[in-house]
């Protein structure tokens, strides 16, 4: 019996509990996942993504200007409507980038048959009107307190030449950015890496700072990996064109450790249903950069102008030389011998015009004065003829008689 009675207690400790629904009887419970279609569960892992990705703080290499912090640039051409009222709206926006020069300057005088003239004389109204577009653009940005740039778009041709033009578009101010547009690195249809080079020297040659470099990815990255021969444009600011949403396992490392400006948003990427950002009073083919610091230090930063990890001396110095012992043994400290600043454009002009005078002066006849005939005129009697101021013919002998042989270096007289 007793052994009946512990069978008993333990079957009643194993015997289940009844069942608690989780639910109410009012609410409905939810359907399993299995009796959803495919299409439903994938549109619910990627509503899943999206907040995921949305909490997540974005970085300077990922999505940037998700970050309400980072300070935007618009760039445009003369191509594109502004809607300054509306643009002025968003605070994001710091600066304005306009475009200025397109390769070489249109002739000034048009030759040829009457296709071509026509066609020379389209080029230079199209240039003009360009021009005083920018020229306007830049009083009504600057007048809503935006911080003003200007690029050049680079063609094959003298890059001297393109510089020039560049400059003498654009004026830019102390405080205006300029920036040396490569759109890539084929000679035949953009200006080559070696004249890029010669333009950065010209622009530095004439108003003492140097450009921003714009340019994409590929073209970067190869001047990066050759930065030995692109000493000058390894060493600009970039201006990174890439229009991704992640740019950390492409962007060129090397002299580059980050950007200046990311134009992140472009026609490219920006339609009428979708686009990375969209800035008020703008199309949709608009560029739009961001930079990865805040409006402030932006501001701050403007207009770049100098080199990447190059000492402020570098360019204005050259190092002098140390001796073999000196170098072997270490802790060498390298000093530097100033070197005379680069001449400016008045300083060339003022050196040409001078050389210009003794060139042309050396096609003129000289002006032969007329000396008295005497028996006896020598370098004495010269040098006393020029000493004297009035030349009346008794003065000419008093001075004649009055000489010092010595005085004039004359042997002639001397025994």
């Amino acid at each position: 019996m007793k052994r009946t009675a512990r069978l008993l207690r333990r079957l009643k400790s194993v015997v289940p509990t009844p069942f608690k629904p989780l639910f109410p009887p009012h609410v409905v419970a939810p359907k399993p996942l299995h009796t959803f279609g495919r299409h439903a569960l994938a549109l619910l892992a990627l509503a899943a993504t999206m907040a995921l990705s949305t909490a997540a703080k974005a970085s300077d290499f990922s999505e940037p200007w998700k970050n309400a912090d980072r300070a935007l640039v618009v760039d445009a051409y003369e191509y594109n409507s502004i809607d300054w009222a509306q643009l002025a709206t968003d605070k994001r926006v710091v600066g304005f980038i306009n475009k200025a020069s397109d390769g070489m300057p249109p002739p000034y005088f048009c030759l040829g048959n009457d296709i071509e003239v026509k066609l020379c004389k389209a080029l230079w109204k199209r240039h003009a009107v360009t021009r005083e577009l920018f020229q306007t653009r830049r009083v009504v940005a600057k007048a809503l307190g935006l911080k003003w740039g200007a690029y050049h778009l680079a063609r094959p041709g003298n890059p001297v030449e393109q510089a020039n033009n560049f400059l003498d578009f654009a004026e830019p101010a102390p405080d205006d950015l300029m920036a040396l547009d490569i759109e890539g690195n084929d000679p035949s249809q953009w200006m080559s890496l070696d004249d890029a080079e010669e333009f950065v020297r010209q622009v530095h040659r004439r108003i003492g700072r140097f450009p921003v470099l714009y340019t994409n990815g590929k073209t970067a990255q190869y001047i990066a990996d050759n930065s030995y021969r692109y000493r000058l444009l390894s060493r600009l600011p970039l201006w990174y064109a890439r229009y991704k949403s992640d740019i950390d396992v492409h962007f060129a490392m090397g002299n580059w450790q980050g950007y200046a400006l990311w134009q992140f948003s472009a026609q490219a990427n920006c339609g009428r249903f979708r686009c990375p950002y969209r800035v008020a009073g703008t199309p949709n083919d608009i560029d739009v950069n961001v930079a990865p610091t805040d409006a402030a230090t932006l501001r701050a930063q403007w207009p770049f102008g100098g080199l990447i990890d190059v000492p402020p001396d570098y360019l204005a110095s050259i190092p002098l030389p140390v001796s073999r012992e000196a170098g072997l043994a270490g802790n060498v400290t390298i000093t530097y011998a100033s070197v005379a600043a680069p001449p400016t454009f008045e300083d060339m002009v003022a050196a040409l015009g001078t050389r210009w005078s003794r060139f042309r002066d050396g096609f003129r006849m000289p002006v032969v004065k007329t000396v008295p005939r005497r028996p006896s005129f020598g370098i004495v009697q010269y040098v006393a003829w020029k000493r004297t101021e009035r030349r009346s013919p008794a003065q000419l002998d008093a001075a004649f008689a009055v000489a010092d042989p010595l005085s004039t270096a004359s042997r002639r007289h001397i025994g």
